[in-house]
């Protein structure tokens, strides 16, 4: 188990950290923008799951193969980014179909706002050089790795959900402001280009 002195370092940079504006966070304001923080949380299950595998692969050295097959990060990239970029388009486009409770978007899967996040996560190189360069020196070798990894990992979980909502929340309160009047279609409109930059990012990352 690491000890107080390394959690009282490891929990407030890691906070910093997930709280700054990312792919993640972005995507999480969008949704909780376009479809409310209840479904948005599929997106955010995936997305802790993503971070998970990222940070375990980081500590067990995957991340050293992953790294020496980029087109692998590649693939992922591309694929995400398209995807992401095609709902925002269509999110752009539907200006007269989106209602306050969500309209098209409410069609989506909870599957598929899950594979979003847990995409996202993955195929954010950003997040694995994080997590390279960061989680390794809180790791002590000269005990049980297991226990460690483990107790950062929660921290990583309940920092990143607590981070996630904070997003979600605003993005919703933000929906329920430009729902009134005649608004609705700058919200479709600002949904839509965040759901496009967030692709685009993942993608030219």
């Amino acid at each position: 188990m690491p000890d107080l002195a390394v959690l009282a370092i490891f929990i407030p940079t890691f906070f910093f950290v997930s709280i700054t504006p990312g792919m993640c966070m972005t995507l999480a304001m969008t949704l909780g923008m376009s479809i409310g923080v209840r479904r948005t949380m599929w997106m955010m299950i995936g997305e802790l799951l993503g971070v998970a595998i990222v940070a375990i692969a980081a500590v067990l050295g995957v991340a050293s193969i992953m790294l020496n097959y980029p087109s692998v990060f590649e693939v992922l990239k591309w694929l995400g980014g398209a995807y992401l970029a095609y709902i925002g388009i269509n999110m752009w486009r539907s200006t007269a179909k989106m209602s306050v409770g969500g309209g098209e978007l409410n069609d989506v899967s909870r599957y598929a706002l899950f594979s979003q996040g847990l995409v996202t996560a993955i195929a954010n190189p950003k997040g694995w050089a994080f997590m390279i360069s960061l989680l390794p020196p809180f790791i002590s070798v000269e005990r049980d790795v297991a226990p460690q990894l483990m107790l950062l990992l929660g921290v990583i979980m309940v920092t990143e959900f607590t981070s996630m909502m904070a997003y979600a929340t605003g993005g919703k309160s933000l929906r329920i402001f430009l729902s009134r009047g005649d608004n609705i279609k700058w919200l479709n409109r600002i949904a839509g280009s965040l759901m496009v930059t967030v692709g685009l990012w993942l993608a030219l990352s």
